[in-house]
C-alpha cells in the first residue's frame, strides 16, 4: 500500500466522516458489539504503534527531536507514530470488513483522527523550521495543535457552518467595499499559510547555502539573506491576490506609505543596507576580533540589524551595523587570524642576559602559539630594581583569550628560570640614616 493510497483513503474517510458523523449514531455503535470489537480493535492498533514507534526510534533516531536541524529527519521522527497506527488501522479494517458487512463508523474515526494528527504535526514541524530556534516554544506548538484539532473536531460534526454563517454576518464597509469577518479571517489565514511557507523553504536553501565551503562566508550569508527577502516578497504578492486585494491598487497606495514608512523607519533601513555593505565588501566577518570604541572582542553573529561582539567575558554587544560603516573600526584578524602579544618580565642586575632571552624563546613553545615567525625576547629597560625584558609571540586563536596562555608562559618562564638560578629581583630600597653621632653612654 503506496503513501498515494493511504492519504485516498484517508481523504475519502474525511468526507465519509462528515457527511455521516452523528454523535447520537457513535453512542449507538458503541452500545453494540461491533462496535465495541471495533473500538478495541482501534486500541490494539495504536498500542502496537507506540511499540512499533519506539522500536524505530531506538534504531533511527538518537537525539531527542528539538536537536535535529535537518527537516526530513525531524519530520520523520514526528510521523512515526500517526503513520505506524494509520497502517495498523487501514489494515485492521480491510480485514475486519471482510469478516463483517457492517458500517465501521468507529475504525472510520481511528484512521480520521490518526491522519489528521499526521496533519498537525506536519504544520507544527514547519512552522517550528520556518522559524528561528526559541522563537516557536513548546507552548505555541500546542496551541496551534489544540486550534487545528477544534477546526478538525468542528468540521467533522458540520458546527464550521454555523460558525461561517456567523461570520458572514458580521459586515462592514471601508469606503466602497464592503468586507465580512469570514473574509478578513480567510486572508489572514492565507497570507500566514503562504508567508511560513515561504520562510521554511529560505531556511532550508539557506541550510544548503550555508554548507557550501567553497563560497567565502559572507557570500554565503548574502545568498540566504537575499533568497529569504525574495521569497518573503513572492509569498505577499502570491497571498494579496488570493484574498482579493488588487496589487495595482496596492501599488497606488504604497508610495505615500513608503515615505511615510521610510521616515519613520530610517535607521533601521540604514542599517540593514549597512549590513549587506558589510557583508559585500568582506571588511568583517564571522570570527573576526574587533575593537569598536572601548569594547573588544570576537563577532559571532551578523543578522540584517546588528552584528553581536562577545567578549573575552562572556558579555555580548549589540553593535549596529551603520555604526560599523560610518565609524573607525579596528579588525585585529582582518588581513591575519593571528595577533602579536607579549609577556614582561624582570631580571636581576648579575643575570646573563643571553642565557636568559634563550629561557624565555623557550618558554613560549606552546601548542597556540605561531611558529613561523616564532617568538622573541627583547631587553627593553634598565630599570632601578633590574632588568626589564620582554617575550613576544604570535597567537594563532585569539578568539580563545589570553590569560590563559599567558599564565601557561609565565609558569614556564618561572620554572626555566628557577632550574637555572636567574633571580627575578623584587623592588629594592636602600636606606640610610644621616645625621648626629649616637650619644656616648
Amino acid at each position: 500500500m503506496g503513501p498515494f493510497t493511504v492519504l485516498t483513503r484517508s481523504r475519502t474517510l474525511l468526507l465519509f466522516i462528515r457527511k455521516e458523523m452523528d454523535f447520537f449514531a457513535l453512542l449507538d455503535a458503541l452500545q453494540t458489539p461491533n462496535g465495541l470489537i471495533e473500538l478495541g480493535i482501534g486500541a490494539l492498533c495504536v498500542l502496537l504503534a507506540v511499540v512499533i514507534a519506539r522500536r524505530l526510534y531506538r534504531r533511527w533516531f538518537t537525539d531527542t527531536p528539538e536537536r535535529y536541524e535537518q527537516f526530513l529527519p525531524y519530520l520523520g521522527f514526528r510521523l512515526v507514530l500517526p503513520v505506524s497506527a494509520q497502517l495498523l488501522v487501514i489494515a485492521a479494517s480491510l480485514a475486519w470488513g471482510r469478516l463483517e458487512h457492517a458500517p465501521m463508523l468507529v475504525l472510520h474515526i481511528f484512521s480520521a483522527m490518526l491522519f489528521w494528527l499526521a496533519v498537525i504535526r506536519l504544520c507544527t514541524a514547519v512552522v517550528r523550521q520556518a522559524f528561528p530556534s526559541g522563537r516557536f516554544e513548546r507552548h505555541s506548538e500546542h496551541v496551534l495543535a489544540t486550534a487545528l484539532w477544534l477546526g478538525f473536531v468542528s468540521w467533522t460534526i458540520g458546527f464550521d457552518v454555523a460558525v461561517t454563517d456567523w461570520l458572514e454576518s458580521m459586515t462592514f464597509s471601508i469606503g466602497k467595499t464592503k468586507l465580512d469577518m469570514l473574509t478578513i479571517i480567510n486572508g489572514l489565514l492565507w497570507v500566514t499559510v503562504i508567508v511560513v511557507v515561504a520562510l521554511w523553504a529560505s531556511r532550508l536553501i539557506e541550510a544548503r547555502i550555508m554548507k557550501l565551503k567553497h563560497l567565502d562566508s559572507n557570500l554565503r550569508i548574502v545568498f540566504a539573506k537575499l533568497t529569504r527577502i525574495i521569497l518573503v516578497v513572492i509569498a505577499v504578492m502570491v497571498a494579496l491576490p488570493v484574498v482579493g486585494i488588487d496589487l495595482t491598487v496596492l501599488a497606488a497606495l504604497g508610495g505615500g506609505f513608503t515615505i511615510g514608512l521610510g521616515l519613520s523607519l530610517q535607521n533601521i533601513a540604514r542599517n540593514f543596507l549597512s549590513g549587506f555593505v558589510i557583508l559585500l565588501d568582506r571588511s568583517i566577518r564571522i570570527g573576526d576580533r574587533l575593537m569598536v570604541g572601548d569594547r573588544v572582542g570576537n563577532v559571532t553573529r551578523m543578522t540584517s540589524r546588528y552584528v553581536v561582539l562577545r567578549g573575552g567575558d562572556g558579555s555580548e554587544a549589540l553593535i549596529p551595523n551603520d555604526l560599523l560603516v560610518s565609524n573607525t573600526v579596528v579588525n585585529q584578524s582582518y588581513s591575519e587570524k593571528s595577533l602579536w602579544t607579549s609577556v614582561p618580565v624582570q631580571v636581576a642586575y648579575g643575570t646573563d642576559l643571553d642565557l636568559a632571552m634563550s629561557l624565555l624563546k623557550q618558554a613560549a613553545v606552546h601548542p597556540r602559539v605561531q611558529t613561523q615567525p616564532g617568538p622573541n625576547a627583547f631587553v627593553t629597560l634598565f630599570a632601578d630594581s633590574g632588568i626589564n625584558m620582554e617575550l613576544g609571540f604570535w597567537v594563532l586563536d585569539p578568539e580563545n583569550g589570553f590569560m590563559g596562555l599567558k599564565s601557561d608562559i609565565n609558569l614556564a618562564i618561572w620554572r626555566l628560570f628557577k632550574q637555572h638560578n636567574i633571580e627575578i629581583p623584587f623592588p629594592q630600597r636602600e636606606v640610610r640614616i644621616v645625621g648626629d653621632k649616637p650619644a656616648q653612654g
